[in-house]
């Protein structure tokens, strides 16, 4: 089931579940019963887990405040593998 927004002049928007691809460009207000027309929103993000939503906001921030780089990174010190700490040292 899919949630479709319609905003209605008098009552203001309102939310119905209908399954997908079955919501009409107007439909009848559940509290005065006039036309209202459908809205086109975003999907409920918030619903979303919360590792998902902080690497969205991120990604927003980074459009408008990109992360700078003011010197180069440390080079990064490879671990040994676990076999070779087994082989004999000279």
């Amino acid at each position: 089931m899919a949630t479709y927004e319609y905003d209605c002049r008098e009552c203001g928007r309102f939310e119905v579940k209908l399954p997908m691809g079955r919501a009409t460009g107007t439909r009848n207000c559940p509290g005065c019963h006039r036309s209202a027309h459908r809205v086109f929103s975003a999907p409920h993000l918030s619903a979303l887990p919360a590792p998902v939503r902080a690497a969205r906001a991120r990604e927003e921030r980074s459009r408008d405040e990109p992360d700078v780089v003011t010197a180069v990174p440390p080079k990064p010190r490879r671990a040994a593998h676990p076999a070779l700490s087994r082989l004999p040292r000279p």
